[in-house]
């Protein structure tokens, strides 16, 4: 702890400051060499300290390319005394998104990195490969020291496998979302080293298809150094990330001392496994894995599991196929009611799903978005009871008028096993797919077909007995409960993301979207129950009367989203950028100026809970898009145009920077514009938009292939540490004959994160009057335009 304590104390570590390029280097310089000075013969200990410039293309946030120039990367190498030739990597990042402390994103790591160094140091017992233990300065600014280190310090050449300390939440466990690409051993190492496991499979697929606005350093490691790894982040507590309020004191201990157990262990593992040295020959496919409760991790290959599903949906489909066919004159009339009550459980999952999207884009519509935000239960309270209610209210429609005097143990029966018949395709489907969750589909057949025929004989008397319910019960405990125990882990890493989304994305549609998939999951099995017993209706109006109160309180506004409570906070996200535009005529003449502040809420309610507060923010001063300028003329620090609705407030100007200098050369209908030289902040964007008729087709920047961002415009991230030289670039268009309007359109924005010129009085003035349930990341910025 005493470590984290140090480097938070330094204060917001944004790169290119003082506080992120010298006070952060040099503690963690002077922790390295006190470390070691105590370390046993048995190792030798090599520190470097690399400030690579590069550049690199990324698919991620709409596609982009980025630029940096000597960011700082701390770099120790533990060997054996007489060396190693091949090494694991540990990582951490020690800089900070502005205006945070970075505890747990990502102090806490490089403390656990700096303590396991100290204790492998001490040990007299030497380890059989390397561990490189990478202190990386730029991980904020979207990987870009990880892939300065994996590309062109020395050292990568021999890392055969990784380790990503990484965060999404402050503290609790730390759960292993990303391993691979491939290599099973990776994941078998964590499994037999790891003292408090927790990894989930689903985690890894669900971070993979992009439905979290997030990346680690591991894309970096597989894309780059085609590398395999082991990716952990905690996830406890997401309200916090990325705020004010990510301080040591909310890390508790335990889960440091948990983290420090877990990659100590694994490390250790990894760095005298002989399978190290020939990681490439182990790459036999994708690996299954997910923990029990905590307490263990099962992992299988993926093929391996592909056999078990196979098999699984092959007995659950000749069990069906069986039933059906017997007695064989009836096998018509079987498989037609088998069939009836397969579309009636999905016409009412559709009808629920429906209903209550409806129920959150009405909260939505009205401003009540978020009211759960703060009070997780209202969302189950509301969104919940819905579901349940409207599964129950088709079902019981059914039985009563479509049903009417059908056998209730038939019903029950038929749609036992019309819900296995769902969930047997799903199988087979998800498979098919190659998706490695498909073993929760695995569980939902094996167990309730194992529990079926165990108790078929009950399945035929009258009524739901108490032995009957409390047999069943037994049977089905191994998938609700695993179930239930990741819903708690989805919902953990889900909800605190919906304040962070952008005011695009309805919050209540997708949580309302993921509790109705939760309840239909839960509720398939017992769907049958709602034919077997006498009457539904007290439990249907119960949930209706939970669900119209919590109805009824959500709209007059009781719920509010936020909250400032010192000990537990939940606030709203707000970034404000007091901006001086300049926009440029082909002659090089400022044609239009302006400025203001810029306020972009991080969530879907955007500010409207702010405005009461400051009533001259408001929709009356939304600034239209500047249409012909790329990214609508607005000083973006990354392409999340698409993610965001904008607003400006006027305010007085800025002082102004220098624009870049411009040279031209044309030939045969190729246009070269190179920029030289430009100098400014540490964090700067550049835009392009070729003019109609021309087509940008390369630039020295990333693999020299131009990467349009969503919407068609160019979008280029720069940053820099200290005493950086001044950018160089080009980018060549092919351009029409006659180009009188222009061939280009090129911006420049300048980012101001630290230092003096980091917020100007204005903005001063503006943010002391937020309330203090939000947290409010000021900085001042310049846009200049250009067209050529």
């Amino acid at each position: 702890r005493g470590y984290l304590d140090n480097i938070t104390a330094i204060g917001p570590r944004t790169v290119g400051s003082p506080e992120n390029e010298v006070l952060a280097v040099n503690y963690l310089l002077e922790q390295i060499r006190g470390i070691e000075r105590e370390s046993t013969d048995a190792h030798k200990i090599s520190v470097d300290i690399q400030r690579p410039t590069g550049s690199f293309s990324i698919d991620f946030l709409g596609g982009f390319t980025s630029y940096y120039a000597n960011i700082t990367n701390v770099v120790v190498k533990l060997e054996p005394r007489n060396g190693a030739e091949h090494a694991v990597l540990s990582n951490c990042h020690f800089d900070s998104v502005p205006n945070t402390p970075g505890a747990s994103d990502d102090a806490v790591s490089c403390a656990v990195m700096l303590e396991i160094l100290n204790t492998l140091s001490k040990s007299s017992e030497s380890l059989q490969h390397a561990v490189i233990f990478l202190f990386n300065g730029a991980e904020e600014n979207i990987l870009q020291a990880s892939h300065g280190f994996i590309t062109q310090h020395e050292w990568a050449k021999s890392v055969r496998a990784f380790i990503n300390l990484e965060a999404a939440g402050v503290g609790g466990k730390e759960l292993v979302f990303q391993t691979g690409p491939e290599n099973p051993w990776l994941v078998q190492a964590y499994v037999v080293a790891a003292k408090h496991p927790f990894a989930s499979v689903v985690a890894q697929e669900i971070f993979q298809s992009g439905i979290i606005p997030a990346d680690t350093d591991f894309r970096i490691y597989r894309d780059f150094g085609n590398v395999p790894g082991i990716d952990l982040a905690f996830i406890e507590n997401g309200y916090i990330y990325h705020t004010e309020y990510d301080t040591s004191d909310r890390i508790l201990t335990d889960s440091i001392q948990r983290a420090g157990d877990n990659i100590l262990a694994v490390l250790k593992y990894l760095a005298t496994s002989e399978k190290l040295a020939k990681s490439f020959e182990y790459r036999h496919g994708n690996v299954v894995f997910f923990d029990i409760l905590g307490l263990f991790v099962l992992a299988y290959p993926a093929r391996v599991g592909t056999i078990m599903n196979y098999i699984t949906a092959t007995i659950a489909f000749f069990y069906l196929s069986k039933k059906v066919l017997q007695p064989k004159p009836r096998a018509v009339h079987n498989l037609k009611k088998l069939l009836t009550a397969f579309s009636l459980t999905l016409t009412s999952w559709v009808c629920t799903l429906v209903a209550v999207l409806m129920v959150a884009m009405f909260v939505s519509i009205i401003g009540r978005a978020l009211s759960w935000y703060t009070h997780f239960y209202v969302s189950v309270s509301l969104y919940g009871t819905a579901a349940a209610a409207k599964l129950i209210l088709v079902h019981m429609l059914a039985k009563k008028f479509f049903y009417k005097n059908v056998n209730e143990q038939y019903l029950g029966d038929v749609f036992f096993d019309a819900s296995l018949m769902i969930w047997s395709i799903a199988l087979a489907v998800m498979t098919q797919m190659g998706l490695c969750s498909a073993f929760i589909c695995t569980l939902w057949v094996a167990f309730p077909l194992l529990t079926k025929l165990m108790i078929h004989k009950e399945f035929t008397q009258k009524g739901a007995t108490i032995k009957f319910i409390v047999m069943y019960m037994l049977g089905m405990f191994v998938p609700y409960l695993y179930m239930l125990y990741l819903s708690w882990t989805v919902f953990e890493m889900f909800t605190p993301v919906m304040g962070r989304s952008g005011s695009e994305i309805p919050p209540d549609m997708v949580l309302a979207g993921f509790i109705v998939i939760f309840t239909m999951i839960l509720s398939s099995y017992f769907i049958n129950f709602i034919y077997l017993v006498k009457s539904t209706k007290t439990t249907l109006v119960t949930l209706t009367t939970v669900f119209v109160v919590t109805l009824i309180l959500v709209c007059s506004g009781i719920f509010f989203p936020y909250s400032s409570d010192a000990a537990n906070p939940k606030p709203k996200r707000v970034f404000l950028q007091h901006t001086s535009r300049r926009f440029h005529d082909l002659d090089g003449n400022v044609i239009k100026s302006d400025s203001g502040i810029w306020i972009n809420g991080f969530d879907y309610n955007g500010i409207s809970h702010i405005t009461p507060h400051v009533p001259e923010i408001n929709d009356t001063i939304r600034t239209p898009c500047e249409e012909q300028a790329p990214f609508c003329g607005l000083p973006w620090i990354l392409p999340v145009h698409f993610m965001f609705r904008f607003r400006m407030s006027r305010v007085a100007a800025l002082h102004r920077r220098k624009p870049a200098a411009v040279a031209i050369s044309h030939t045969s209908g190729i246009l070269r514009t190179k920029v030289q030289p430009f100098e400014g902040p540490s964090h700067m964007s550049l835009y392009v938009r070729p003019r109609v008729g021309s087509a940008l087709s390369r630039w020295s920047l990333g693999d020299g292939m131009p990467v349009p961002s969503v919407g068609g415009d160019y979008f280029v991230f720069y940053s820099h540490g200290l005493h950086a030289a001044p950018w160089h670039f080009w980018v060549e268009l092919t351009v029409p004959e006659k180009h009188s309007d222009g061939i280009v359109s090129l911006a420049i924005a300048a980012h101001y994160f630290f230092g003096e010129d980091q917020k100007s009085p204005q903005l001063y003035a503006l943010l002391e009057r937020f309330p203090n349930w939000t947290f409010s990341s000021g900085w001042s910025c310049t846009y200049d335009l250009f067209v050529f």
